[in-house]
C-alpha cells in the first residue's frame, strides 16, 4: 500500500521578495513580510510555490518533500537547515528548526517532512 501525505495541513501565504526564488526551494523570512531564498545553515520557514512579479507564494505549513545533501535524516524528529543549493541537510546550527521528518528516500536524496 502507498501512503500519500500531499496536502495535510497545507498552508499557503503571499510575500514579497526582492531576488526570483525558483519554485520549490526553501525560504528564509528576510524581512516584514518579505522572503528570500534560505542560505546554506538557515532555518527552513517555508518552500516557494510560485514566483511572480516580486510575489512569492509560500507553504508554510504541511508536508513538503525536498533533495538533501550530506548524511541521511532518520525518521522522527531532525534539526534541518537550508543546504544552500535548493534543498536541506541535518544540522547543529542553532539557525536549524526542528521538523517531523516522515520519509526518506536515500536512492533519490529526497527527505519527506512537516514545516
Amino acid at each position: 500500500m502507498k501512503y500519500s501525505y500531499e496536502g495535510f495541513l497545507q498552508q499557503i501565504a503571499t510575500f514579497s521578495s526582492a531576488d526570483e526564488i525558483a519554485p520549490g526551494a526553501p525560504v528564509k523570512v528576510s524581512g516584514s513580510g518579505a522572503v528570500a531564498a534560505a542560505a546554506a545553515k538557515d532555518g527552513v520557514a517555508g518552500v516557494c510555490m510560485s514566483y511572480q512579479d516580486g510575489v512569492a507564494a509560500v507553504q508554510l505549513a504541511g508536508f513538503v518533500e525536498l533533495p538533501y545533501t550530506g548524511t541521511a535524516p532518520t525518521a522522527g524528529f531532525a534539526k534541518l537547515a537550508a543546504d544552500g543549493k535548493g534543498g536541506v541537510s541535518v544540522s547543529t546550527e542553532t539557525t536549524a528548526r526542528e521538523h517531523l521528518v516522515l520519509t526518506v528516500d536515500t536512492v533519490a536524496t529526497t527527505v519527506g517532512f512537516l514545516l
